[in-house]
C-alpha cells in the first residue's frame, strides 16, 4: 500500500493562509488591536461609520472564544443565542446585522 508524500503546509502555496484580525469598535476605521477574528490586513470600514455599522463591517462574527451558555439560551461572550451561533454562516448579511445591532444594545461582545 503505497502512500502520497505528506504535504507541508509551511512551503505548500495552496496552504496559504491570510492573516485576519479583530477591529476594536472604539477605535478609528482600519485601525485593530491583534486580537484575533475576522477582517483581512488592510481591510478598513468606510469612513464616517459609527457602532454596529462599523462593528458589522469589520469583523463578521462577533464570537470572542469564551463560549458559554450557563444552561440559558444566551452566550455570556457574544450575545448571541445558540441558534444563532450555530447558524451564523447561514445568516443572509441583513439577518447579522440585525444581531450586531442587538448584541451592541446590550454591551456585547463582553471580553475578560
Amino acid at each position: 500500500m503505497n502512500r502520497a508524500p505528506r504535504r507541508n503546509a509551511s512551503s505548500d502555496p495552496e496552504f496559504s493562509v491570510t492573516e485576519i484580525r479583530r477591529a476594536d469598535v472604539n477605535e478609528p476605521a482600519g485601525a485593530g488591536n491583534g486580537a484575533g477574528g475576522g477582517t483581512a490586513v488592510g481591510a478598513s470600514a468606510p469612513a464616517g461609520r459609527t457602532g454596529a455599522d462599523r462593528a458589522f463591517t469589520a469583523t463578521d462574527s462577533p464570537c470572542v472564544a469564551i463560549c458559554s451558555t450557563l444552561f440559558d439560551e444566551i452566550c455570556r461572550g457574544c450575545g448571541r443565542s445558540a441558534m444563532e451561533v450555530a447558524n451564523w454562516v447561514f445568516m443572509t448579511e441583513e439577518e447579522k446585522q440585525a444581531v450586531w445591532t442587538r448584541i451592541l444594545a446590550q454591551g456585547y461582545p463582553r471580553r475578560p
